[in-house]
């Protein structure tokens, strides 16, 4: 592509790597000259906690207001009542209102430390859809709405239509989301003046459907924009790891794993990942993701610490360092690993080694903990471990023991005081 925008939050986001599509590049790019400008970005209450695969989106809301625009983080109180079918094989499970509030609440947690939510003229805002989606009247929305949609231009999307080339259930439920979505949009665009909608690109089918409805409804000019949908340079989908989700919520994730997810990055993906996770100058990441051999680690822990240090704070990232550092050059324990404590009682007569394997993380089950010391890929405090039938009681944990899986994960197990 040879546009060449004019904005400074365009042009970031192509120097950057964040830009998949745009539905008018020259018509946002004018737009977003003029200061203050409200984008959003929509995020269903599924988790608790959003994971390192949402991370790109919430980069673009903090860029958006570095360059003097209005984030709205969009929260789905309505639409994850329904689910988004974008892409999925299956129904996505539903949730009461209960779970949703809750998971919203965690969610929330996130978001002020990317976005600085106030009331000037770029102040970010938080708005949940259940304010227009709870009070719908259904025959009111049928005929004022659903009459600009075309079932067949629905069901050639790509989300639909590789569900249902794979002969895979589409619930009527399901099917509406997009018109859900749609709505949104033409809503935030009636009540809050917002121009532009912002996802990953397995959105973009929702995104121009919510452009097309708002410009039929209330001929508002509003835009599109999608971020590309990331996998790692070996395959993997973004904000997976051996272990599960990496959640962005330190209750669900601590610090120290979320550290160490980055400064796992594969070689080739840390010039990339830098471009898009940190605020370093576009040429320092190129000039680190150029570095090879023992160099390109230290361009890894570089990663790591800024990543860790926008999220969970400075003092958070070097204290993920001091531990890596204490663990994996000079063999120590380190203050900061992720720590299963037991009682007296949790461990009886003696809990297997399987088990604590299990229950500090290391293994999803026990099938899995055998099999990787079976592998020789498990040690206790830096020994290997080859006894699966191994036990430890309250006597062997009068100081803390470390367990690892391979060179990189590690957590200690502890006798509660």
């Amino acid at each position: 592509m040879t546009y060449h925008p004019k904005s400074e939050f365009i042009a970031t986001m192509m120097e950057r790597g964040f830009l998949a599509d745009c539905t008018d590049y020259q018509g946002l790019d004018e737009a977003l000259m003029t200061p203050g400008q409200p984008a959003y970005i929509g995020f269903d209450a599924t988790a608790k906690s959003l994971h390192v695969g949402s991370l790109i989106q919430i980069m673009m809301l903090r860029w958006l207001q570095k360059t003097g625009h209005k984030p709205i983080t969009l929260m789905g109180g309505g639409t994850t009542k329904v689910g988004d079918p974008s892409f999925r094989a299956d129904e996505r499970p539903l949730l009461t209102e209960a779970q949703i509030d809750d998971n919203i609440a965690g969610i929330k947690k996130v978001f002020s430390a990317y976005v600085d939510y106030n009331d000037s003229e770029n102040g970010a805002v938080m708005i949940n859809n259940a304010e227009w989606l709870d009070g719908l009247n259904y025959l009111e929305f049928l005929r004022d709405i659903g009459r600009h949609f075309s079932v067949n231009r629905m069901l050639a999307f790509e989300s639909v239509k590789s569900r249902l080339d794979r002969e895979q259930s589409l619930s009527f439920l399901e099917f509406n989301y997009m018109i859900l979505q749609a709505y949104d949009f033409m809503e935030l665009h009636r009540r809050y003046c917002c121009v532009l909608q912002m996802g990953g690109s397995d959105q973009w089918g929702n995104i121009v459907n919510g452009i097309d409805l708002t410009r039929r409804t209330i001929e508002g000019e509003v835009y599109g924009l999608t971020s590309p949908l990331l996998t790692t340079s070996d395959g993997k989908k973004m904000g997976k790891s051996q272990s599960g989700a990496i959640w962005l919520n330190p209750d669900m994730l601590s610090s120290y794993e979320f550290w160490q997810f980055w400064r796992n990055t594969t070689d080739a993906d840390v010039g990339r990942f830098l471009k898009l996770y940190t605020e370093l100058p576009v040429d320092e990441c190129d000039r680190l993701g150029a570095l090879e051999g023992s160099e390109i680690n230290e361009a890894k822990v570089r990663l790591a610490n800024e990543v860790t240090t926008l999220l969970h704070g400075a003092e958070a990232a070097t204290a993920a360092e001091a531990t890596a550092r204490e663990v994996f050059e000079k063999g120590g324990v380190g203050d900061d690993l992720p720590t299963l404590s037991l009682s007296a009682a949790d461990l009886g007569d003696g809990m297997s080694i399987v088990q604590l394997i299990v229950k500090s993380g290391l293994a999803k089950s026990g099938k899995d903990a055998k099999r990787l010391i079976k592998e020789n890929g498990a040690k206790l405090d830096d020994e290997p471990l080859t006894n699966a039938g191994l036990m430890i009681d309250a006597a062997a944990l009068t100081s803390p023991i470390k367990l690892s899986a391979g060179k990189k994960r590690h957590a200690l197990v502890q006798l509660d005081a």
